[in-house]
C-alpha cells in the first residue's frame, strides 16, 4: 500500500554539489492510497487489473528484475486517488506496486531504493515512499538533495481541487518551468528555512516557506484564484498556503495545536465551497 500526496510544501531548483536539480518537499495525505496485490506466477509478464495501469506493470516488471527474477504475475490495483490533479495518483500505484512485488519475494527495500525505482518507471515521482519522514527529493533523478533527519511537524491542512472541471495536468506532457536565477536564489533561501522550520517544529514558518513557493509557482503554472486563497489565508489566521506545483490541487495550513483552529478550518471549508471550488477536504500530518 502506498499513501497519496497532497502537492508540494516547496518546489524548485536547488543547489546540488556542484551541480543544480530539480527537488520538492512533499506533503503526505493520508486520505488518499493505492493498494497493490502481486502474486508471482510463471505467465509470460505482469498481467495487471485494470488494463490501464501501464507504469505499475511496468515497475512490477522493474522490481522483477532488480531482485534477478525472470518470471511474471498477477498484479491487483485499486486506489482512490483522482489522477492529474496533483495526488500522486502514479508514484502511488508504482510505490505500492514496488512494495507489493518485493514482499511476494520475501525481500525488503529502503526508500531510497524505491525512489530510484519509482523514477526509472515514471521519469518523475514523488518522494512518497518516504512517508512522514522529510526529505528534498530530487524527483526527476530517484536521489535525496537532503535528509533533514526527522518527520515533518504535524500541520492541519483544508485542501480542495482548484480547477475541478479542468482536464488536470499529465506530469509527462507537462514542460518543467525554467527558473530565472533570482528564483532559484530564492529557492537555495527558502530551502534553509525549511530546514529550520522542520527541525525546530516552527510551523509557521514553514507555512511562510510554503506560501512563497506557491507565489514562485503562479509564474509557472498559476492556481486559479490564487490571490482570493491567500486573502482566505489572512482572514483565517491560516500558517500559509501550499499548491501542487504541477497540478491543481492546493490548500490552506494550520497549527493543529491552536485552539480554535477547529473552528477556522471549519469556516475555511465553507467558504471554499462558496469560490466554487467543489469539494473540500480537511486532514492532518
Amino acid at each position: 500500500m502506498a499513501h497519496g500526496h497532497h502537492g508540494e510544501l516547496l518546489q524548485g531548483m536547488f543547489s546540488n554539489g556542484d551541480q543544480r536539480s530539480r527537488g520538492l518537499i512533499t506533503l503526505p495525505c493520508p486520505l488518499f492510497w493505492s493498494r497493490a496485490t502481486f502474486i508471482l506466477s510463471d505467465v509470460d509478464g505482469v498481467v495487471v487489473d485494470p488494463v490501464d495501469r501501464v507504469k505499475a506493470r511496468r515497475a512490477a516488471e522493474l522490481t522483477l528484475a532488480h531482485w534477478g527474477v525472470d518470471g511474471g504475475g498477477y498484479l491487483c490495483l485499486r486506489s482512490n486517488i483522482t489522477p492529474k490533479i496533483g495526488l500522486g495518483s502514479s508514484t502511488a500505484d508504482v510505490t505500492a506496486t514496488i512494495r507489493a512485488v518485493t514482499t511476494c519475494l520475501g525481500k525488503r527495500l529502503s526508500a531510497e531504493a524505491i525512489g530510484r525505482l519509482a523514477v526509472a518507471t515514471e521519469i518523475a515521482a514523488d518522494s512518497i515512499m518516504f512517508g512522514p519522514r522529510a526529505v528534498l527529493f530530487a524527483q526527476r533523478e530517484g536521489l535525496v538533495i537532503e535528509d533533514f533527519g526527522c518527520n515533518l511537524p504535524a500541520l492541519e491542512v483544508v485542501g480542495f481541487n482548484a480547477a475541478p472541471y479542468g482536464p488536470g495536468v499529465d506530469t509527462l506532457d507537462f514542460t518543467p518551468a525554467v527558473y530565472s536565477e533570482e528564483e532559484i536564489a530564492q529557492f537555495d533561501m527558502l530551502r534553509m528555512l525549511a530546514r529550520t522550520a522542520i527541525r525546530t517544529g516552527d510551523v509557521r514558518l514553514l507555512g511562510s516557506v510554503a506560501s512563497a513557493s506557491a507565489r514562485i509557482s503562479q509564474a509557472h503554472l498559476p492556481t486559479p484564484q490564487f490571490q482570493q486563497l491567500e486573502d482566505l489565508a489572512v482572514s483565517m489566521r491560516a500558517l500559509g498556503v501550499h499548491v501542487s506545483h504541477s497540478g491543481t490541487v492546493a490548500g490552506l495550513l494550520f497549527d493543529p495545536c491552536d485552539n480554535d483552529m477547529s473552528q477556522r478550518a471549519r469556516l475555511t471549508l465553507s467558504q471554499l465551497e462558496q469560490y466554487g471550488c467543489g469539494q473540500a477536504w480537511r486532514f492532518q500530518i
